[in-house]
């Protein structure tokens, strides 16, 4: 968490990311337990969104661990 407030570029993909799974719980995990509790099937169409949420995340992490790697050597 103390990495989410540092200035230098890799904190800025940790940002990212965390950005992206927050909005990829809302909207994919939520848009999936309204789905179930409500029966409205246009939210079907909401769910990718969030999955694609979840992809940028991993892919910001992983751009941030690369990073971190290349500082250390």
């Amino acid at each position: 968490m103390i990495g989410l407030w540092s200035k230098d570029v890799r904190a800025r993909y940790l940002r990212f990311a965390t950005g992206c799974f927050l909005i990829g719980i809302a909207v994919f995990s939520g848009s999936l337990y309204v789905l179930v509790l409500t029966e409205t099937g246009w939210l079907g169409a909401i769910t990718p969104v969030g999955g694609a949420a979840f992809i940028l995340g991993w892919v910001a992490l992983a751009a941030s661990a690369v990073m971190s790697e290349d500082e250390s050597r």
